[in-house]
This record gives C-alpha cells, sequence and structure tokens, in this order.
C-alpha cells in the first residue's frame, strides 16, 4: 500500500468501470447511474467503425474427420511471445468452428497481396473450398495454402466463448515465410501496401 492512501473502500459495485469511477472520486451511486445510461452500440455503428482498421487477411484451415475446413478470418493476432500464442476468432455459427473444437489444432495462413481470391473463395459457405486451390500438408497433418506469405501453424491452447465468437488461443508449432506483400482489408475492401 501506498503510504499516505486509504485502501480502495468496495462499494459493491456493479462492474470494474464503476470502481474506477468511485476511486476517481464519483460518489458511488452517481457512478452507477451514469453507466447505467451508457448502451453499447448497435451492430451498424460498430460494423463501420471496425471498417476503419486496416488489418491483415488470413485463412485458417483444420482438418477433422478426414475433411478439410477453412475460412476467412481477419481476426487475428499475436498474442504472446514466451510461450508462442496467437489468437483468432471465429463465428460459433461457421462449420470451421465446430471443427477446430474437433481437431484441436489450426493453421494460420497469411494471404499475399496477389491472393484475394483465396480471400473471397475461403469467404463463402461453399463446401468445396479446396476444390482447384494447391495446398500441402503441414508439419501438423492439416491443410497448408501454397504460396501464402506466412504459415502458422498451431495446436488450441485455450479456447474463449465471446459474444457469439469462440477465441481460439493458439500455441505455436511451426512457421514458414516467405517474400512479398500482405493483402490488406480496410473499409469493405482490398487494397495492398503502395
Amino acid at each position: 500500500m501506498i503510504e499516505g492512501k486509504k485502501p480502495m473502500e468496495h462499494h459493491n459495485a456493479e462492474s470494474p468501470v464503476t470502481e474506477l469511477l468511485v476511486a476517481a472520486g464519483a460518489p458511488p451511486q452517481a457512478a452507477t447511474t451514469e453507466l447505467e445510461q451508457l448502451m453499447p452500440i448497435d451492430e451498424a455503428r460498430f460494423r463501420q467503425a471496425m471498417g476503419y482498421f486496416a488489418s491483415g487477411v488470413t485463412v485458417v484451415t483444420t482438418e477433422h474427420n478426414g475433411e478439410p475446413y477453412g475460412m476467412t478470418v481477419s481476426s487475428f493476432s499475436s498474442l504472446s511471445l514466451v510461450p508462442p500464442l496467437v489468437l483468432i476468432c471465429i463465428d460459433k455459427s461457421a462449420p470451421t468452428h465446430q471443427a477446430l473444437l474437433g481437431a484441436g489444432k489450426f493453421v494460420v495462413n497469411v494471404l499475399e497481396k496477389r491472393q484475394e481470391h483465396l480471400s473471397r473463395r475461403f469467404a463463402t459457405t461453399s463446401r468445396e473450398k479446396f476444390k482447384g486451390v494447391a495446398w500441402h500438408s503441414g508439419t501438423l497433418a492439416l491443410p497448408v495454402l501454397d504460396h501464402v506469405l506466412a504459415v502458422i501453424e498451431c495446436r488450441v491452447h485455450a479456447t474463449i466463448e465471446a459474444g457469439d465468437h469462440t477465441i481460439f488461443v493458439g500455441e505455436v508449432y511451426d512457421t514458414d515465410v516467405h517474400e512479398g506483400a500482405p493483402l490488406l482489408y480496410f473499409r469493405r475492401g482490398y487494397h495492398e501496401l503502395k
């Protein structure tokens, strides 16, 4: 405890934000009232704001019961260096979601600037996404797309329920990288670094 400071009193706060407001000097009732008036934004405004975040484009692949699965994913991030962890966010209604849970492992294929066609193909609901697509089996015996910018092979380390998605935390077991420029997605369109 810092000398001269009183320990923070607990006021049966509704959330950590309320506790912060109380700690900043707001009366507990006022802090709770302010928070109760705040409502999450609607889906359209949320989508619009998220569209202003430029991201790389990946295709996440796995294999379950002898069948390859894949889907376009832009919700991908590195998470930890030690141990090496990444995360992907997958819609619970996507067929690949159940396959990931069953397989317990996945590959993140980072797309190169000329691979918009792969992003579009794996963004569909078609059951034949791999038809005519060049791929090979990777270190974890999962589909790895040919000629991508980077390959990150992972075993599922943890899963976290988050609204209509599941966050899959993957521990990285192998990687492969190639020279090139990434495919980017920004404001509902594909772009290249210039």
